[in-house]
């Protein structure tokens, strides 16, 4: 049989059709499952990988079900807040001629679920939203960052606001708009007694510094707890606010961690948040959590 007669068949297309994808694993997040995979990117070349999931096991691929493309052999299934949530995932490989591969295996994963819907609020600041909006200086006025807060936002819970008192945006070194030194915010919570269990702190970040995020360092009444380097971001945080926005080009980011029972006491507790590397981060909420 000729090629010809193959292509006249139809059997032409089949054999160039990309191979599917394998080896598609999931790593479960806060608010997001991170997925990867193995593909032969150049045999034919791939012009992308096109991601279908579900609620709902044994779905068909389709327009309904695409949640996503990408040209890397990862994508980050985002924006899910706090609540577990169970899908289920196949990937299609798309060449760069328009052929399309066999959806790959099924697989099946869930996100994490967050202390913000596991745990009792204790004390917050913000909507844990993917938003910043009603922050102090939102969406983009972070030219106004050092006449508004000049030693950075000191917050009181139950008699500060956030639109007034809580900058959405925290400077880093990095920050030429904000004098290239490092930054403090300070959140003040009362307890009427130490949590007999855990107590945690939630961080959610709309946005961060696409190349220089930087870290952040936690202190709770003066007692180290631990400096956390923030996510790459898209720098766009800084002048825009809204992160459920289609097609948003911010990538939010969560820290989620518990606070050490020794160093809370009952009365006014005092978090500290120092940016002392890197650049810029945007808030969507923060919040103390008995878990």
């Amino acid at each position: 049989m000729t090629v010809t007669r193959r292509s006249a068949l139809g059997l032409g297309a089949a054999a160039r059709r990309p191979r599917p994808v394998h080896g598609l694993r999931a790593e479960p997040g806060i608010g997001r499952i991170r997925l990867s995979w193995k593909g032969e990117a150049y045999a034919p070349l791939v012009d992308h990988y096109a991601i279908y999931g579900s609620r709902s096991a044994g779905f068909g691929v389709g327009p309904d079900t695409l949640v996503g493309k990408t040209v890397y052999g990862y994508f980050a299934h985002d924006r899910m807040g706090g609540a577990r949530q169970e899908w289920h995932y196949r990937i299609v490989t798309v060449d760069a001629a328009g052929n399309r591969s066999r959806p790959s295996a099924e697989l099946s994963a869930s996100s994490v679920e967050s202390v913000t819907v596991a745990g009792s609020a204790l004390a917050t600041v913000g909507d844990f939203d993917h938003k910043t909006l009603e922050l102090a200086l939102a969406p983009k006025g972070y030219a106004q960052y050092r006449a508004r807060f000049g030693d950075g936002p000191d917050y009181t819970y139950g008699k500060s606001t956030p639109g007034n008192d809580w900058a959405y945006i925290q400077p880093g070194p990095a920050d030429s708009w904000a004098g290239n030194r490092p930054s403090r915010a300070t959140f003040r919570f009362p307890l009427e007694s130490v949590p007999s269990g855990e107590t945690w702190l939630a961080v959610w970040l709309v946005d961060t510094h696409a190349s220089l995020p930087g870290t952040v360092k936690l202190a709770l009444n003066g007692t180290p707890v631990r400096e956390v380097p923030l996510e790459f971001g898209g720098t766009r945080g800084s002048m825009e606010g809204d992160a459920t926005l289609p097609n948003t080009p911010l990538k939010p980011s969560y820290v989620e961690l518990p606070l050490p029972a020794a160093a809370l006491k009952a009365g006014e507790n005092v978090l500290t948040i120092d940016k002392q590397v890197g650049s810029w981060h945007v808030y969507d909420a923060l919040g103390i959590f008995a878990r």
